[in-house]
Protein backbone atom coordinates (compact mmCIF):
# COMPACT_ATOMS: atom_id res chain seq x y z
CA UNK A 1 0.00 0.00 0.00
CA UNK A 2 2.77 2.27 1.21
CA UNK A 3 4.76 1.55 -2.35
CA UNK A 4 1.79 2.77 -4.70
CA UNK A 5 1.15 5.58 -2.66
CA UNK A 6 5.13 6.36 -3.20
CA UNK A 7 4.63 5.78 -6.76
CA UNK A 8 1.82 8.23 -7.54
CA UNK A 9 3.90 11.32 -7.54
CA UNK A 10 6.17 10.58 -10.27
CA UNK A 11 3.28 9.66 -12.35
CA UNK A 12 1.54 12.55 -11.52
CA UNK A 13 4.24 14.32 -13.07
CA UNK A 14 4.32 12.62 -16.18
CA UNK A 15 1.10 13.18 -16.77
CA UNK A 16 1.34 17.03 -16.25
CA UNK A 17 4.53 16.88 -18.38
CA UNK A 18 2.31 14.86 -21.45
CA UNK A 19 -0.61 17.35 -20.79
CA UNK A 20 1.92 20.71 -20.98
CA UNK A 21 3.28 19.04 -23.99
CA UNK A 22 -0.11 18.69 -26.07
CA UNK A 23 -0.87 21.88 -25.56
CA UNK A 24 1.95 23.71 -26.36
CA UNK A 25 2.17 21.79 -29.58
CA UNK A 26 4.63 18.81 -29.23
CA UNK A 27 4.03 17.72 -33.00
CA UNK A 28 5.42 20.93 -33.96
CA UNK A 29 8.83 20.55 -32.00
CA UNK A 30 10.69 18.41 -34.69
CA UNK A 31 9.79 20.86 -37.25
CA UNK A 32 11.29 23.34 -35.39
CA UNK A 33 14.27 21.97 -34.95
CA UNK A 34 14.67 21.47 -38.58
CA UNK A 35 14.18 24.96 -38.98
CA UNK A 36 16.37 26.31 -36.47
CA UNK A 37 19.07 23.98 -38.18
CA UNK A 38 18.47 25.47 -41.78
CA UNK A 39 18.56 29.40 -39.95
CA UNK A 40 22.13 28.21 -38.22
CA UNK A 41 23.61 27.00 -41.20
CA UNK A 42 22.63 29.66 -43.33
CA UNK A 43 24.18 32.11 -41.19
CA UNK A 44 27.33 30.10 -40.74
CA UNK A 45 28.89 33.21 -42.88
CA UNK A 46 31.88 35.16 -41.77
CA UNK A 47 32.93 38.59 -43.55
CA UNK A 48 36.24 39.53 -43.78
CA UNK A 49 36.96 43.28 -45.46
CA UNK A 50 40.13 43.75 -46.98
CA UNK A 51 40.40 47.67 -46.91
CA UNK A 52 43.19 47.82 -49.65
CA UNK A 53 41.51 45.19 -51.75
CA UNK A 54 38.18 47.41 -52.01
CA UNK A 55 36.57 43.67 -52.35
CA UNK A 56 34.45 41.62 -49.40
CA UNK A 57 35.60 37.78 -49.26
CA UNK A 58 32.59 35.63 -48.38
CA UNK A 59 33.66 32.49 -46.47
CA UNK A 60 30.63 29.73 -46.10
CA UNK A 61 30.48 26.40 -44.03
CA UNK A 62 32.42 24.46 -47.17
CA UNK A 63 35.23 26.75 -46.89
CA UNK A 64 35.21 27.86 -50.22
CA UNK A 65 36.27 31.44 -51.28
CA UNK A 66 34.19 33.75 -53.49
CA UNK A 67 34.89 37.21 -54.22
CA UNK A 68 31.86 39.57 -55.08
CA UNK A 69 32.04 43.57 -55.53
CA UNK A 70 31.11 46.00 -52.26
CA UNK A 71 28.46 47.74 -53.13
CA UNK A 72 28.60 51.22 -53.77
CA UNK A 73 26.60 53.36 -51.50
CA UNK A 74 23.71 55.69 -53.37
CA UNK A 75 25.17 59.32 -53.89
CA UNK A 76 22.87 61.65 -52.30
CA UNK A 77 23.90 64.14 -55.13
CA UNK A 78 23.16 63.15 -58.40
CA UNK A 79 25.67 62.85 -61.20
CA UNK A 80 24.21 64.69 -63.94
CA UNK A 81 24.13 67.67 -61.49
CA UNK A 82 27.53 67.43 -60.69
CA UNK A 83 28.25 67.58 -64.54
CA UNK A 84 26.33 70.60 -64.25
CA UNK A 85 27.97 72.45 -61.42
CA UNK A 86 31.09 71.52 -63.49
CA UNK A 87 30.14 72.83 -66.64
CA UNK A 88 29.26 75.98 -64.72
CA UNK A 89 32.37 76.58 -62.68
CA UNK A 90 34.52 78.76 -65.23
CA UNK A 91 37.44 81.19 -64.58
CA UNK A 92 36.41 84.68 -65.14
CA UNK A 93 38.86 87.23 -65.88
CA UNK A 94 37.95 90.92 -65.22
CA UNK A 95 39.82 93.62 -66.91
CA UNK A 96 39.71 96.62 -64.54
CA UNK A 97 39.64 99.99 -66.65
CA UNK A 98 42.26 103.07 -65.10
CA UNK A 99 40.99 105.56 -63.15
CA UNK A 100 40.47 108.54 -65.38
CA UNK A 101 42.00 112.04 -62.83
CA UNK A 102 39.81 114.47 -64.58
CA UNK A 103 36.60 114.83 -64.28
CA UNK A 104 33.61 114.08 -66.56
CA UNK A 105 30.28 115.41 -66.66
CA UNK A 106 27.45 112.87 -65.63
CA UNK A 107 26.52 112.10 -69.02
CA UNK A 108 29.50 111.76 -70.79
CA UNK A 109 30.69 109.33 -67.06
CA UNK A 110 27.46 107.09 -67.48
CA UNK A 111 28.05 106.69 -71.35
CA UNK A 112 31.70 105.54 -71.01
CA UNK A 113 30.76 103.73 -67.83
CA UNK A 114 28.26 101.97 -70.16
CA UNK A 115 30.82 101.39 -72.85
CA UNK A 116 33.24 100.10 -70.62
CA UNK A 117 30.86 97.49 -68.91
CA UNK A 118 30.62 95.90 -72.57
CA UNK A 119 34.10 95.67 -73.22
CA UNK A 120 34.42 93.82 -70.39
CA UNK A 121 31.32 91.11 -70.79
CA UNK A 122 32.77 90.49 -74.51
CA UNK A 123 36.48 89.75 -72.89
CA UNK A 124 34.74 87.75 -70.27
CA UNK A 125 33.24 85.63 -72.68
CA UNK A 126 35.88 85.12 -74.78
CA UNK A 127 37.92 84.45 -72.03
CA UNK A 128 35.98 81.85 -70.49
CA UNK A 129 38.40 78.76 -69.86
CA UNK A 130 36.31 75.75 -67.97
CA UNK A 131 38.41 74.88 -65.10
CA UNK A 132 37.98 71.02 -65.79
CA UNK A 133 39.46 71.15 -69.17
CA UNK A 134 43.01 70.67 -68.74
CA UNK A 135 41.98 67.64 -65.73
CA UNK A 136 39.69 65.89 -68.56
CA UNK A 137 42.37 65.62 -71.12
CA UNK A 138 45.10 64.51 -68.53
CA UNK A 139 42.44 61.78 -67.63
CA UNK A 140 42.22 60.32 -71.33
CA UNK A 141 44.01 57.46 -72.12
CA UNK A 142 47.19 58.37 -74.47
CA UNK A 143 49.29 56.45 -76.92
CA UNK A 144 52.66 56.36 -75.84
CA UNK A 145 55.07 56.18 -78.61
CA UNK A 146 58.36 54.75 -78.44
CA UNK A 147 61.61 56.70 -78.88
CA UNK A 148 64.28 54.37 -80.25
CA UNK A 149 66.48 56.59 -77.61
CA UNK A 150 64.44 55.19 -75.05
CA UNK A 151 64.41 51.93 -76.15
CA UNK A 152 68.08 50.60 -74.49
CA UNK A 153 67.05 52.00 -71.16
CA UNK A 154 63.00 50.34 -71.23
CA UNK A 155 64.93 47.05 -72.27
CA UNK A 156 67.30 47.37 -69.32
CA UNK A 157 63.99 47.97 -66.14
CA UNK A 158 62.44 45.24 -67.99
CA UNK A 159 65.43 42.98 -67.47
CA UNK A 160 66.08 43.70 -63.87
CA UNK A 161 69.70 45.17 -65.15
CA UNK A 162 70.67 45.53 -61.50
CA UNK A 163 69.18 41.75 -60.58
CA UNK A 164 71.30 40.80 -63.83
CA UNK A 165 74.37 42.30 -62.65
CA UNK A 166 74.19 40.22 -59.33
CA UNK A 167 73.34 36.97 -60.53
CA UNK A 168 76.47 37.50 -63.20
CA UNK A 169 78.87 38.63 -60.24
CA UNK A 170 77.89 35.16 -57.95
CA UNK A 171 78.47 33.14 -61.13
CA UNK A 172 81.53 34.63 -61.65
CA UNK A 173 82.56 33.96 -57.46
CA UNK A 174 82.06 30.40 -58.32
CA UNK A 175 84.26 30.48 -61.78
CA UNK A 176 86.64 32.48 -59.42
CA UNK A 177 86.74 29.63 -56.37
CA UNK A 178 87.02 26.51 -58.89
CA UNK A 179 90.16 25.03 -58.29
CA UNK A 180 91.46 25.02 -61.73
CA UNK A 181 93.72 28.12 -63.57
CA UNK A 182 91.49 30.65 -64.86
CA UNK A 183 90.78 30.45 -68.34
CA UNK A 184 89.74 34.33 -69.81
CA UNK A 185 87.33 32.98 -73.04
CA UNK A 186 85.59 30.42 -70.85
CA UNK A 187 85.22 33.00 -68.20
CA UNK A 188 83.86 35.43 -70.54
CA UNK A 189 81.39 33.30 -72.10
CA UNK A 190 80.00 32.20 -68.77
CA UNK A 191 79.42 35.38 -68.28
CA UNK A 192 77.69 36.61 -70.78
CA UNK A 193 75.54 33.41 -71.36
CA UNK A 194 74.81 33.62 -67.42
CA UNK A 195 73.50 37.33 -68.25
CA UNK A 196 71.61 36.30 -71.04
CA UNK A 197 69.86 33.88 -69.43
CA UNK A 198 68.86 36.10 -66.58
CA UNK A 199 67.71 39.07 -68.42
CA UNK A 200 64.91 36.24 -70.31
CA UNK A 201 63.93 34.82 -66.98
CA UNK A 202 62.95 38.65 -66.08
CA UNK A 203 61.39 39.33 -69.12
CA UNK A 204 59.22 36.66 -69.02
CA UNK A 205 58.29 37.65 -64.96
CA UNK A 206 57.25 40.93 -65.96
CA UNK A 207 55.26 39.47 -68.73
CA UNK A 208 53.30 37.13 -66.71
CA UNK A 209 52.72 39.59 -63.70
CA UNK A 210 51.67 43.05 -65.34
CA UNK A 211 48.05 42.35 -63.77
CA UNK A 212 49.88 42.39 -60.23
CA UNK A 213 52.06 44.49 -61.32
CA UNK A 214 49.98 47.41 -61.68
CA UNK A 215 48.09 47.61 -57.78
CA UNK A 216 51.87 47.74 -56.16
CA UNK A 217 53.37 50.57 -55.90
CA UNK A 218 56.94 48.93 -56.33
CA UNK A 219 56.12 47.69 -59.33
CA UNK A 220 53.31 50.50 -61.13
CA UNK A 221 56.05 52.05 -63.39
CA UNK A 222 57.68 48.98 -64.90
CA UNK A 223 57.75 48.97 -68.70
CA UNK A 224 55.01 46.27 -69.58
CA UNK A 225 52.37 47.96 -67.04
CA UNK A 226 52.81 51.57 -68.17
CA UNK A 227 52.75 50.69 -71.47
CA UNK A 228 56.03 51.69 -72.76
CA UNK A 229 56.48 48.74 -75.22
CA UNK A 230 54.13 45.97 -76.17
CA UNK A 231 53.70 42.80 -74.79
CA UNK A 232 54.85 40.88 -78.25
CA UNK A 233 58.02 43.38 -78.18
CA UNK A 234 58.53 41.77 -74.77
CA UNK A 235 58.47 38.41 -75.71
CA UNK A 236 60.70 38.25 -78.70
CA UNK A 237 63.34 40.37 -75.98
CA UNK A 238 63.45 37.50 -74.12
CA UNK A 239 63.15 34.91 -76.94
CA UNK A 240 66.50 36.96 -78.35
CA UNK A 241 68.16 36.84 -74.53
CA UNK A 242 67.05 32.93 -74.14
CA UNK A 243 68.05 31.12 -76.77
CA UNK A 244 71.44 32.46 -77.78
CA UNK A 245 72.25 32.53 -73.82
CA UNK A 246 71.74 28.63 -73.24
CA UNK A 247 73.16 28.19 -76.88
CA UNK A 248 76.35 29.72 -75.58
CA UNK A 249 76.31 28.15 -72.63
CA UNK A 250 75.73 24.83 -73.82
CA UNK A 251 78.29 25.00 -77.14
CA UNK A 252 80.40 27.61 -75.73
CA UNK A 253 81.06 26.28 -72.15
CA UNK A 254 79.71 22.68 -71.23
CA UNK A 255 76.39 21.44 -71.59
CA UNK A 256 76.31 20.97 -67.67
CA UNK A 257 76.02 24.99 -67.60
CA UNK A 258 73.69 25.19 -70.33
CA UNK A 259 71.59 22.72 -68.75
CA UNK A 260 71.89 24.13 -65.59
CA UNK A 261 70.98 27.71 -66.81
CA UNK A 262 67.77 26.44 -69.10
CA UNK A 263 66.94 24.67 -65.80
CA UNK A 264 66.73 28.13 -63.66
CA UNK A 265 64.97 29.73 -66.43
CA UNK A 266 62.55 27.35 -66.02
CA UNK A 267 62.02 26.91 -62.36
CA UNK A 268 62.25 31.03 -61.86
CA UNK A 269 59.09 31.35 -65.00
CA UNK A 270 57.22 28.44 -64.41
CA UNK A 271 57.55 27.40 -60.60
CA UNK A 272 58.49 30.38 -58.99
CA UNK A 273 55.71 33.36 -60.82
CA UNK A 274 52.80 31.39 -60.16
CA UNK A 275 54.25 30.05 -56.93
CA UNK A 276 53.98 34.02 -55.68
CA UNK A 277 50.34 34.19 -55.45
CA UNK A 278 49.85 30.23 -54.14
CA UNK A 279 51.86 29.28 -51.10
CA UNK A 280 54.62 30.85 -49.21
CA UNK A 281 56.32 27.87 -50.47
CA UNK A 282 57.32 30.15 -53.39
CA UNK A 283 60.64 31.85 -51.08
CA UNK A 284 62.26 28.86 -51.42
CA UNK A 285 62.29 28.31 -54.53
CA UNK A 286 63.38 31.52 -55.10
CA UNK A 287 66.39 31.09 -53.33
CA UNK A 288 66.87 27.78 -55.28
CA UNK A 289 66.95 29.53 -58.36
CA UNK A 290 69.77 32.15 -56.67
CA UNK A 291 71.98 29.76 -55.72
CA UNK A 292 72.35 28.15 -58.89
CA UNK A 293 74.40 30.88 -60.46
CA UNK A 294 77.48 30.11 -58.36
CA UNK A 295 77.34 26.47 -59.10
CA UNK A 296 76.82 27.35 -63.26
CA UNK A 297 80.02 29.81 -62.27
CA UNK A 298 82.00 26.39 -60.77
CA UNK A 299 80.70 24.17 -63.58
CA UNK A 300 81.57 26.13 -65.98
CA UNK A 301 85.74 26.02 -64.64
CA UNK A 302 85.59 22.46 -63.65
CA UNK A 303 83.01 20.94 -65.82
CA UNK A 304 81.93 18.90 -62.97
CA UNK A 305 79.49 19.36 -60.01
CA UNK A 306 81.78 18.86 -56.84
CA UNK A 307 81.29 19.03 -53.24
CA UNK A 308 82.37 23.18 -53.46
CA UNK A 309 80.17 24.11 -56.19
CA UNK A 310 77.35 23.26 -53.35
CA UNK A 311 78.92 25.15 -50.62
CA UNK A 312 78.71 28.13 -52.47
CA UNK A 313 75.13 27.67 -53.75
CA UNK A 314 74.46 26.81 -50.16
CA UNK A 315 75.86 30.09 -48.94
CA UNK A 316 73.89 32.24 -51.38
CA UNK A 317 70.60 29.77 -50.59
CA UNK A 318 71.14 30.83 -47.19
CA UNK A 319 71.72 34.56 -47.54
CA UNK A 320 68.72 35.46 -49.91
CA UNK A 321 66.48 34.75 -46.70
CA UNK A 322 67.19 37.33 -44.40
CA UNK A 323 68.30 39.53 -47.56
CA UNK A 324 64.23 38.87 -49.01
CA UNK A 325 62.31 38.58 -45.76
CA UNK A 326 63.94 41.77 -44.55
CA UNK A 327 62.51 43.37 -47.64
CA UNK A 328 59.05 41.80 -47.73
CA UNK A 329 58.91 43.36 -44.19
CA UNK A 330 58.31 46.75 -45.14
CA UNK A 331 56.65 45.66 -48.35
CA UNK A 332 53.60 43.95 -46.84
CA UNK A 333 50.95 46.48 -48.11
CA UNK A 334 52.04 45.79 -51.37
CA UNK A 335 52.28 42.55 -51.54
CA UNK A 336 48.68 42.27 -49.91
CA UNK A 337 47.83 44.95 -52.46
CA UNK A 338 49.11 42.25 -55.17
CA UNK A 339 47.55 39.55 -53.97
CA UNK A 340 50.63 38.15 -53.31
CA UNK A 341 51.35 35.25 -50.66
CA UNK A 342 54.17 36.19 -48.98
CA UNK A 343 55.37 35.14 -45.60
CA UNK A 344 55.92 38.77 -44.03
CA UNK A 345 52.20 38.73 -45.14
CA UNK A 346 50.40 35.24 -43.98
CA UNK A 347 53.34 34.17 -41.97
CA UNK A 348 54.95 37.02 -40.00
CA UNK A 349 56.75 35.13 -37.04
CA UNK A 350 57.60 32.32 -39.56
CA UNK A 351 59.55 35.47 -41.77
CA UNK A 352 61.33 36.21 -38.82
CA UNK A 353 62.47 33.55 -37.60
CA UNK A 354 63.35 31.72 -41.16
CA UNK A 355 65.72 34.79 -41.50
CA UNK A 356 67.64 34.75 -38.03
CA UNK A 357 67.61 30.70 -38.66
CA UNK A 358 69.62 31.36 -42.23
CA UNK A 359 71.79 34.51 -40.56
CA UNK A 360 73.20 31.47 -37.82
CA UNK A 361 73.04 29.00 -40.72
CA UNK A 362 76.12 31.51 -42.78
CA UNK A 363 78.20 30.97 -39.58
CA UNK A 364 78.38 27.12 -39.98
CA UNK A 365 78.87 27.44 -44.05
CA UNK A 366 81.85 29.39 -43.73
CA UNK A 367 83.17 26.84 -41.34
CA UNK A 368 82.03 23.98 -43.57
CA UNK A 369 84.48 25.69 -46.74
CA UNK A 370 87.83 24.63 -44.93
CA UNK A 371 86.65 21.40 -44.34
CA UNK A 372 85.54 21.15 -48.09
CA UNK A 373 89.29 22.21 -48.90
CA UNK A 374 87.71 24.88 -50.79
CA UNK A 375 89.68 28.12 -48.19
CA UNK A 376 92.25 27.67 -45.54
CA UNK A 377 91.37 27.71 -41.84
CA UNK A 378 91.45 31.48 -41.78
CA UNK A 379 88.36 31.94 -43.88
CA UNK A 380 86.03 31.23 -41.21
CA UNK A 381 87.88 33.25 -38.46
CA UNK A 382 88.05 36.18 -40.90
CA UNK A 383 84.73 36.43 -41.69
CA UNK A 384 82.96 35.51 -38.13
CA UNK A 385 82.75 39.45 -37.27
CA UNK A 386 80.66 39.84 -40.60
CA UNK A 387 78.31 36.56 -40.04
CA UNK A 388 78.04 37.77 -36.08
CA UNK A 389 77.28 41.33 -37.16
CA UNK A 390 74.39 40.15 -39.81
CA UNK A 391 73.47 37.22 -37.58
CA UNK A 392 72.97 40.49 -34.75
CA UNK A 393 70.48 42.13 -37.23
CA UNK A 394 68.53 38.96 -37.34
CA UNK A 395 68.16 38.25 -34.04
CA UNK A 396 66.95 42.42 -34.20
CA UNK A 397 64.59 41.98 -36.44
CA UNK A 398 62.79 38.59 -34.90
CA UNK A 399 62.90 40.48 -31.58
CA UNK A 400 61.23 44.09 -32.44
CA UNK A 401 59.46 43.15 -35.75
CA UNK A 402 59.68 46.77 -36.86
CA UNK A 403 60.38 48.01 -40.01
CA UNK A 404 63.99 49.82 -38.87
CA UNK A 405 65.12 46.55 -37.58
CA UNK A 406 64.18 45.04 -41.49
CA UNK A 407 65.71 48.05 -43.04
CA UNK A 408 69.19 47.37 -41.31
CA UNK A 409 69.28 43.89 -41.94
CA UNK A 410 68.44 44.21 -45.96
CA UNK A 411 70.81 47.09 -45.80
CA UNK A 412 73.45 45.20 -44.40
CA UNK A 413 72.93 42.11 -46.58
CA UNK A 414 73.58 44.21 -49.42
CA UNK A 415 77.61 44.67 -48.41
CA UNK A 416 77.65 41.32 -46.75
CA UNK A 417 77.61 39.26 -49.32
CA UNK A 418 79.92 41.04 -51.63
CA UNK A 419 82.36 41.13 -48.73
CA UNK A 420 82.15 37.49 -47.54
CA UNK A 421 82.64 36.27 -51.29
CA UNK A 422 85.64 38.43 -51.48
CA UNK A 423 87.17 37.28 -48.15
CA UNK A 424 86.44 33.81 -49.13
CA UNK A 425 88.23 34.34 -52.78
CA UNK A 426 91.60 35.72 -50.59
CA UNK A 427 91.48 32.63 -48.52
CA UNK A 428 91.28 30.51 -51.53
CA UNK A 429 93.47 27.71 -51.86
CA UNK A 430 95.59 27.67 -54.81
CA UNK A 431 96.17 25.58 -57.27
CA UNK A 432 99.73 24.66 -56.72
CA UNK A 433 99.02 23.32 -53.26
CA UNK A 434 96.43 21.45 -54.06
CA UNK A 435 97.95 19.59 -56.91
CA UNK A 436 100.50 18.71 -54.75
CA UNK A 437 97.87 17.17 -52.72
CA UNK A 438 96.19 15.68 -55.57
CA UNK A 439 92.62 17.31 -54.91
CA UNK A 440 92.47 18.57 -58.18
CA UNK A 441 89.55 17.23 -60.20
CA UNK A 442 90.04 15.25 -63.39
CA UNK A 443 92.27 16.76 -65.94
CA UNK A 444 93.12 19.83 -63.56
CA UNK A 445 96.15 17.80 -62.52
CA UNK A 446 98.00 17.99 -66.08
CA UNK A 447 96.41 21.66 -67.08
CA UNK A 448 98.26 22.78 -63.92
CA UNK A 449 101.54 20.90 -64.88
CA UNK A 450 101.24 22.46 -68.66
CA UNK A 451 100.71 25.49 -66.86
CA UNK A 452 104.42 25.27 -64.26
CA UNK A 453 106.29 24.32 -67.54
CA UNK A 454 108.11 27.44 -69.49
Amino acid sequence: MSAARSCRPPRALAGLFLWHLRNTGAQKIPCRFVRLYHVASSRLITFQYFNFLKRMYVTQCNKDLSQRAKPKSDSIVSPFHELHQLDHEKKVVHKISPVSPIHHSWSETSSRNELTEMKSAAETEDSVIPVGGECKEDRQWKEMKLQLDDLPGILARLSKIKLTALVVSTASAGFAMAPVPFELTCFLLASLGTGLASCAANSINQFFEVPFDSNMNRTKNRPLVRGQISPLLAVCFAASCGIPGIALLTLGVNPLTGALGAFNIFLYTCCYTPLKRMSIANTWVGAVVGAIPPIMGWTAATGSLDAGALLLGGILYSWQFPHFNALSWGLREDYSRGGYCMMSVTHPGLCRRVALRHCLALIGLSTVAPVLNITTWTFPIISLPINLYISYLGFRFYRDADRSSSRKLFFCSLWHLPMLLLVMFTCKKSVLEKEDKGDLPGGSHEMAMEIRLP
